[in-house]
C-alpha cells in the first residue's frame, strides 16, 4: 500500500502546515473519493492535467465541476489547449498513482491554475499520491506554497 507522498509530507512540515491526512477505501474518481470521506465535491479538489500548445499545466477545479473548454481558450488567449494523454504526464509523477496527483504542481515544476469556485472554500481536500488517501488543509495554506493563478475555467454544475 502506497503512503502519502513523502515529497508533499516532508515539504507540508517543513512549511509548518497543519494538514490531516485521512485513509478511505480504494476508489478512482473524484466524486467517489467525496462520497467516502463524506466531504463536498465542492471542496475536494480533483487535478486535471491539459497541455497548453506543447507544455503541460495543472488544472486545479472541484470534484462537482468539469473544465469548459472555452472558458480555457480565453485564460490561455488562444492558444492551442487539449486535455493531456496519460502516457504524456505518468512520467512526471513517478512517485504517484495514476490519476492520484495532489494539486502541488509547484514540486513538479508545472504552473498551477485554480478555479475560482474551489479557491472559495476554506478547507481542500485532495487525493495525496495514492487511491486510498487524501489530504486536507486549509485552501489559505495551499495558495500560500502553490501561489497558483485563480481564474474561471470549470463548468458550474
Amino acid at each position: 500500500e502506497m503512503a502519502i507522498l513523502v515529497r508533499l509530507k516532508t515539504y507540508l512540515e517543513e512549511n509548518g502546515v497543519d494538514y490531516q491526512v485521512l485513509y478511505h477505501p480504494r476508489v478512482y474518481t473524484a466524486q467517489e473519493v467525496a462520497a467516502v470521506q463524506h466531504v463536498s465535491g465542492k471542496e475536494l479538489a480533483k487535478v486535471v492535467m491539459i497541455k497548453v500548445d506543447n507544455e503541460l499545466a495543472m488544472m486545479v477545479l472541484p470534484a462537482s465541476c468539469m473544465l469548459d473548454m472555452d472558458k480555457l481558450k480565453r485564460l490561455f488567449q488562444g492558444r492551442r489547449t487539449k486535455l493531456a494523454l496519460e502516457e504524456e504526464f505518468q512520467g512526471l509523477f513517478p512517485d504517484c498513482e495514476i490519476g492520484a496527483m495532489p494539486p502541488f504542481g509547484n514540486l513538479y515544476d508545472l504552473q498551477v491554475y485554480v478555479d475560482t469556485a474551489l479557491a472559495e472554500q476554506p478547507h481542500i481536500v485532495f487525493q495525496a499520491g495514492s487511491h486510498v488517501e487524501t489530504i486536507s488543509m486549509a485552501y489559505s495554506d495551499f495558495a500560500n506554497l502553490v501561489q497558483p493563478e485563480v481564474a474561471d475555467f470549470a463548468i458550474r454544475q
